[in-house]
């Protein structure tokens, strides 16, 4: 099966999507590095990011690769490993450019679509992102938009990051400009159509786990209760 998991910067889909991937048996795949991966390419090419055919250039030529395991993140870009290197937050401040660029999506997209079809005779895979419900998966069995309020979502950023990595004021700029930014090419604060809403301002990671894990067996079940 797929479960698509969406929403803002923050909100913690990755942790979620990573715990339900593990908890399940199923693959996962963080597509925000991806587009990362692609930044940090880009950057290390000394390209200019507002030169839209040339970054989209680089990302039809990087070669990728994007680990699936939930237990062990793990990303490369012509070789190099840059698991490290694209949390940095040089590649934060840049990245809106590289995933506001429509030709790098569309070359993204179609990445991330031969991943997911690869993955499904293994079981299935969880995929997290922006625009997964609407766009690159619409016909995942599993859809959830994951919120959470500013204030949650900036504390949580905060915990990942080392202390004193950033200020406040690029704390928000991550989280609010990134958000803003983003929604120019994706709509990933509205729920699709058959998409779950789930806030998770006051919830812990295991209790969204829990949730999304009850709703995935849920929905694996569905199509045999309707045909018994």
């Amino acid at each position: 099966m797929i479960i698509a998991v969406d929403g803002p910067s923050g909100s913690g889909k990755s942790s979620t999507a990573r715990g339900v991937a593990t908890r399940l048996g199923l693959k996962y795949l963080d597509t925000g590095a991806m587009y990362r991966a692609v930044t940090w390419s880009a950057l290390e090419a000394g390209l200019d990011l507002a030169d839209t055919a040339a970054v989209a250039d680089r990302a039809r030529a990087v070669e990728l690769g994007i680990s699936t395991d939930p237990q062990r993140a793990h990303f490369t870009a012509d070789g190099t490993d840059v698991t490290e290197a694209i949390r940095d937050p040089r590649i934060s401040e840049h990245v809106s450019k590289i995933a506001t660029n429509l030709d790098v999506r569309k070359e993204l997209i179609r990445r991330q679509r031969e991943i997911i079809d690869d993955a499904q005779p293994g079981g299935g895979i969880v995929v997290e992102g922006r625009d997964i419900a609407t766009v690159v998966a619409t016909d995942a069995e599993l859809k959830v938009l994951l919120t959470a309020d500013q204030d949650a979502r900036m504390a949580r950023r905060k915990a990942e990051l080392a202390e004193g990595a950033l200020t406040a004021e690029q704390l928000r700029d991550q989280i609010v400009r990134r958000d803003a930014d983003d929604a120019t090419v994706s709509q990933f604060e509205v729920a699709s159509d058959g998409a779950v809403t789930i806030d998770s301002t006051h919830l812990s990671l295991e209790e969204v786990i829990d949730v999304i894990s009850r709703l995935a067996k849920e929905a694996e079940a569905a199509p045999r209760d309707r045909e018994s």
